[in-house]
Formats: C-alpha cells, structure tokens, sequence
C-alpha cells in the first residue's frame, strides 16, 4: 500500500542534539526511522509556532509576512544563500537572517518551516527539515523530479511529520463547489475530458558569452545544493532558474502544477493518481537564448476515466503584442476558454475554470451558473497548515503531500517525456489517440509557432509511453530512454538517503 501521512497518533518525544543533527546532514543523510518525534509543539495555548523561512525571494517575503501577521505563528529565522535577500525579508519582523538553512533547522524556537527554495531545493530541504523535527510548508511544485518526491511522502509517513503544498487554490471554497456541481449533483452529466491551458507571454532570459559571476553576498555551493555546479549563461541568477533543467522545471513545473492540480481536484475528485499514459510535444522557439525548458509545452494525459490535454506557451498571441491568447474550442466549448485555466468538457455542456472563479455552459452556450470567491487564499491555506500543526491532525489539510506529490508528477512525467523526445513527428503524436481535441490542440500549437515564422519541424516529440503507477516509473517500449530522467544524481554532502525505494532507477 502507499505511504499517507500521518493523522495524529501519539508519538515518543524525540530530542535532536546540535551534535547529531549537524552530524547527519553535513553527511547529506538522513536518520528517518531511527527515532520518533514530538506530538505537541505548542506546550502553551497562548504561544506562536516558531516559523523558519527557507528562500527569501518574492514567494518567500510573501509567505513570511502571511505567517507573521496573526496570533498563530511568528517568524523566527529566515535563510537564503542570499544574505542580502534574507536580511531584506527577515528585518521587518524582527528575525534573524542566515545564509545556510541548516541554521535554521538547528534551532529548537523553530516548530516548522515554510521552504520556498529553487525547485531543486524543495526536497532535501523537507527532508532535512522533518529529520530536524520540524513540521513543513513547501512550494510547489514538490520535486525537481517524482522519484525525490516520494521520498517525502514516505518521510511524513516515517516521522508524523505534518507536511503542506503550498497549492493555495486547494483553500478555495469554489473548488468543492464546482465538485458538487459537476459531480454530486451531475449538472452537465458525464466527463468526456479536459483542457487545460496557460498561454500567456513570457520573455527570453538572455545569453551571455561568459558565465553570470555570483555575487559576494551569495554562498555559491549552498546556491546549487543537491545539484550541479554549472555556468551559468543567462543573464539573471534569480527567478530565471525555473527554465534550467539543473534548478528548474520550466513552465509545466510552474504554472502546470497549480492547473493540473486544479483539475485533479475538480475534475477528478482526486481518484487518480498518476496518468497511465503520456504523449508530449514542444520546444523552446523563437527567443535564442540561454534558457533550456519549453516555452512551447502540450501533452495527453490519459488516465483510467478520461484524458487531459494540457497546453502551455509563452509566446504572445503575434509578433510584437503582449498579452495572454486563447486556444479555439470545438462545437461544444467556446474559443476564448481561459488562457489560464481549464476547460472540464461533459456531455451535457462544459465548466470553465479559473482562480477564483468558474462558469458552467449547456450545450446551447447558456450560462447555467457562475462560481466566485474573493477569499485571501493564500492566508486561508497557511492557517490551514497552522489548525493542522497544532491539532497534530494531517487529515485536516487542504493539500496533503501524497497529494501534492502526484499533482506534481503530472508536470514532472511529462517533462521527463519531453526530455526523452526526438526528432519531431505529428503522426507519431497524434496516431495512438481517439481524442478528437488532441490533434485540434497540436495543429493550433504549431500554427501559432507558425505566426512568428517559426517551422513546427524545430519542436520535439516523444512516442506514447506506459506508466506503471505502483512503481512510478515508465514500462514497455521507450521505457529505457525516459526512466534515467525521473531521479537525479546529487551532489556530495547534498544527496537524498532513499526512504521509499519505487523503483531501480539508477542516478
């Protein structure tokens, strides 16, 4: 059976010694198993929880100043390999700043840690930070990649740890709204299957002809962690990584995960974990920079129910306009479906999603019934955490992390599938699907590749390829190629201890 978290059983007090902590880490190991930890974290009911920030970047000071400003919690620590960054968020709230994490981590007035690191980082960060004792707030997406992830699952399993995504939707009334509607009540009957979109215009990074220097305020090695030392050749060091393989997981990783998990949520009232089969396609066109994830992403999901097709761009709508565009319906659904969002297509009509909002069509074009919210979710999805921390109940979380974890898969399966693609073949990806929309989806992808001159030959392609979800791992013909790019190889003293062995993937 898989790894869910754990729902609030008493566990034995377990004390972490600066000597034996740091002497675990420096390592790059972790002692999961070994010991239990506590159950109770606010001995008083008049006390905060002690929050450690971990990543002061705009997400970060965000979240720093959400957590810091009610009765429940109060920030502590704050660290980036920026100390510059960490000192800008900290001193407003009277913390401290640091530049190595494990500070953070060793210090007992910290309960849990809100880890809002490069992607790269989210994982051994966690993981670190549940064998400290702590309780964990993490950004999506969850993994660099889904073997990692599942190390996490199965931590929280082994330490009670109480374990958030950051998928602040997740706290927003709409989304069981829109479930019952579509599904409780079967207000537009059966599910055929979905788009999902996020088309909107993001620039080039820039391509230096010498390596970006890191400034003397950064910790270099602490900066890469878990992964390589590499040159960097775009302009910018923050932010930017999200569109390089080394700390990044483009924009599926970015955007994706927050839609994907939209449609887990509403679409499929969570029933599915990981899709069973993937089709993709996509490139990074039209900027010649040093960026190296697409900006030109698509792909089928197709899952035991009905499939998903998600589509992400970041190519204007033409030439010199910026701006998001929309991609063009089918007989059933209108063209301007969101340009961030997702389009849950039934037999009786169509419900088009979008944060905060919704709208459900007949198949007539007549609106049935609109669905909004004007609640702060990011602050209703941090107390979310906070209720659950201190009632030791992870049953009550918005987001789960075994939840968390296979929205993220969605995104990560499907780059490891760009990654392994070739030479780019439209029959070869639109050959082994019934879905009418799927061929529609590629056409409009290459044809607004073909508005800026771009020749759709230049994008790659992957075969259809199997995946087994017990293993989590891809099975059958091309399996061989794809499979080394679900779990990474980590640097010394940065590596991940293996907690729930999925798969013999090697890396």
């Amino acid at each position: 059976p898989r790894p869910t978290q754990h729902s609030g059983m008493p566990l034995p007090t377990r004390v972490v010694s600066r000597r034996t902590f740091l002497g675990g880490i420096a390592a790059g190991v972790a002692s999961f198993g070994v010991a239990s930890f506590p159950t109770q974290v606010n001995a008083s009911a008049n006390s905060k929880l002690g929050i450690g920030i971990l990543g002061a970047g705009g997400k970060g000071k965000q979240l720093a100043g959400t957590f810091d400003r009610g009765s429940g919690a109060t920030v502590v620590m704050v660290a980036d390999p920026d100390i510059e960054r960490a000192e800008n968020t900290a001193k407003p709230l009277g913390a401290k700043a640091v530049k190595d994490l494990r500070s953070v981590l060793d210090n007992d007035d910290v309960d849990a840690v809100v880890i809002a690191t490069c992607d790269h980082w989210h994982c051994l960060a966690a993981l670190w930070a549940m064998d400290a004792g702590k309780d964990v707030y993490v950004e999506k997406p969850l993994s660099h990649n889904n073997w990692e992830g599942r190390q996490v699952v199965a931590a929280a399993e082994k330490t009670g740890r109480i374990v958030q995504l950051g998928t602040q939707q997740r706290s927003d009334p709409i989304q069981q709204q829109a479930r019952d509607f579509l599904h409780a009540k079967n207000s537009l009957g059966d599910i055929k299957y979905v788009q999902a979109n996020r088309l909107g215009y993001r620039g080039a990074v820039g391509k230096r002809t010498s390596p970006l220097p890191f400034p003397k305020t950064i910790d270099k090695d602490l900066w890469f962690g878990p992964a390589e030392v590499q040159p960097i050749y775009r302009e910018k060091l923050h932010y930017d990584w999200h569109w390089d393989w080394n700390t990044g997981t483009g924009e599926m990783g970015n955007w994706g995960v927050h839609i994907l998990d939209d449609v887990r949520n509403v679409a499929y009232q969570d029933s599915q974990d990981l899709p069973r089969r993937y089709t993709v396609g996509g490139g990074r066109v039209m900027l010649n920079d040093a960026g190296e994830t697409p900006n030109v992403h698509f792909a089928l999901l197709e899952t035991s129910t009905f499939p998903t097709v998600i589509t992400l761009s970041n190519l204007a709508p033409k030439p010199g306009v910026k701006g998001s565009w929309y991609s063009r319906g089918n007989e059933n659904w209108p063209a301007k479906a969101p340009s961030s969002g997702y389009v849950i297509v039934c037999e009786g009509g169509y419900y088009l999603g979008r944060r905060q909002n919704g709208e459900a069509v007949d198949n007539d074009g007549k609106t049935i019934r609109k669905f909004s919210s004007d609640a702060d979710i990011i602050v209703k999805h941090v107390d979310n955490f906070i209720d659950a921390v201190n009632s030791r109940d992870a049953s009550v979380l918005k987001a789960p992390i075994e939840n968390g974890h296979f929205s993220t898969g969605w995104c990560t399966m499907a780059n490891a599938a760009f990654r392994a693609g070739g030479n780019y073949d439209v029959e070869q990806l639109t050959g082994q699907s019934a879905l009418v929309a799927w061929p529609r989806l590629v056409g409009q992808m290459t044809d607004q590749l073909k508005n800026y001159g771009g020749d759709p030959t230049t994008l790659k392609s992957c075969p259809t390829l199997t995946l087994d979800s017990e293993s989590e791992t891809f099975v059958g013909e091309h399996s061989e190629v794809v499979n080394p790019f679900l779990r990474r190889s980590y640097r010394s003293g940065y590596q991940i201890k293996p907690v729930a062995e999925t798969a013999s993937i090697t890396g």
